[in-house]
């Protein structure tokens, strides 16, 4: 789909990227905890002011200090035996430090977890009061998934055009292979004359200072041919082999090739030799060059079933988009700003790989505005985030659910994809804390198809 891309799972418990150090929990005894809950205007941004009792604060501080004294190097004192005096008045800061680390993620994630509240961004303390003997006090805001509710997903329907395939299409396709199939044959004896291939190398000066020369070597320019310049056939019908011709070429505004749009080139072409094409004879022969056919009836065949599904799977992903779009816009939400922005990195990282996969440098990459290029995914990656959303939501309400088979088929192509084995891709999503994302897509893919079966 050109509009929508079913996105990896909301991060639905993103605090507990917390590290796991700092959070250290003792089911012996009954913690008791003051916190007052504040309810922002915002259905996604809460903030809660967390009181730590001073016992609890205490008895942190009293675990770090024998820990301290364990690993404390301090001159006249043997390791182990430093008293805690002399700790608490060497290490004061650092305490304070590590009892806030201790003590902070702990009850942050206990007081979210008894309000059934789920963040999807880690906290923003603030007001932080810690003095010895007295309570631990802090704010903490953050965000977290807002209600969601989905209505009239049952009544969007959308079009399913008629597909056909005209017989005109098929041989056009079939001319298009033999002229993939073609040879080239040299002609000597006689200067190029139309419908002749000019094998040449070319140098080409712009005439604006400010664009850059042009260099190919081994090209065919066929003379008098649909694709090619109107100048490159004037001036060189009629050359032979060896010739050398210099002219100038303009460029429409509107030409392919960006980089020569608008532009006008003086070119000095080479001309090494000149041939003819050949185009193979449409009969039982070629069609057992191009695979498993035993007559062109076969060729014909296969073409006409691959455009057919080609656009019967166009026309499916354009609808689909269609539906998603009529979903977010009867079911408008607010998502939180974390999810917005992970999907951003999201787009942003997938982007940037397929610059890289096209040859763009890493120092190239460097130079871009990242801040523009954040700015400028934003639209769709809100888009992305609610229809996720909202399709989560109805998988839950039509009890849509991913087998443990699906997530094994899904395994296996990507360790054909990546020629490992399933063993090995699915050590290492596991490590990565992939495999619930992937369930999770796969899962979004399921209700946008119940969604097309049923829009019928």
């Amino acid at each position: 789909m050109k509009n929508f891309r079913v996105i990896d799972a909301p991060a639905l418990s993103l605090y507990t990227q917390i590290s796991e150090a700092r959070i250290r929990r003792n089911p012996t005894y009954r913690e008791e905890v003051h916190v007052s809950p504040t309810e922002t205007a915002s259905n996604t941004k809460r903030e809660i002011q967390v009181e730590v009792p001073a016992e609890e604060v205490a008895r942190e501080t009293e675990t770090l200090i024998q820990k301290y004294q364990k690993l404390a190097r301090l001159p006249g004192f043997r390791r182990g035996h430093v008293p805690a005096s002399i700790i608490r008045q060497r290490f004061a800061e650092d305490l304070k430090s590590d009892v806030v680390e201790a003590l902070v993620p702990r009850y942050f994630r206990k007081e979210t977890e008894r309000q059934g509240l789920i963040p999807v961004s880690q906290p923003r303390v603030t007001d932080l009061h810690l003095r010895e003997g007295e309570p631990l006090r802090f704010k903490a805001a953050f965000e977290i998934m807002p209600e969601i509710k989905v209505e009239g997903y049952k009544e969007i329907r959308t079009d399913k055009p008629s597909i056909t395939v005209t017989d005109e299409e098929v041989e056009q396709a079939i001319a298009d292979l033999r002229e993939q199939h073609a040879t080239f044959s040299p002609v000597e004896g006689r200067p190029l004359a139309e419908g002749d291939f000019a094998q040449v190398s070319l140098d080409g000066q712009p005439k604006a200072s400010e664009s850059k020369p042009v260099h190919m070597d081994d090209i065919l320019v066929e003379i008098g041919g649909k694709s090619t310049m109107a100048e490159f056939t004037e001036n060189l019908r009629g050359a032979s082999a060896g010739d050398e011709r210099t002219f100038d070429v303009h460029y429409p505004d509107d030409y392919s090739d960006k980089r020569l749009a608008g532009q006008t080139f003086t070119y000095t072409v080479k001309i090494q030799s000149i041939k003819q094409k050949s185009l193979p004879e449409l009969n039982d022969q070629f069609a057992k060059q191009l695979g498993d056919f035993t007559n062109v009836e076969e060729v014909r065949t296969r073409i006409r079933e691959q455009m057919d599904a080609e656009r019967k799977h166009a026309a499916e992903h354009e609808a689909k988009d269609k539906l998603v779009s009529e979903l977010v816009k009867r079911n408008d939400l607010e998502v939180p700003e974390a999810l917005v922005e992970r999907q951003i990195d999201i787009r942003l990282e997938r982007g940037l790989r397929a610059l890289a996969a096209q040859g763009m440098k890493a120092e190239d990459m460097k130079k871009m505005d990242l801040n523009r290029l954040r700015a400028g995914q934003r639209d769709q990656a809100l888009h992305e985030v609610k229809a996720s959303l909202l399709l989560d939501k109805i998988a839950e309400e039509e009890r849509i659910e991913v087998s443990d088979a699906e997530i094994d088929r899904e395994i296996e192509a990507l360790a054909r994809q990546s020629k490992q084995t399933p063993e090995a891709i699915r050590a290492r999503l596991t490590r990565d804390g992939a495999l619930d994302r992937i369930r999770n897509r796969i899962r979004n893919e399921k209700t946008l198809d119940f969604l097309y079966r049923q829009s019928a």
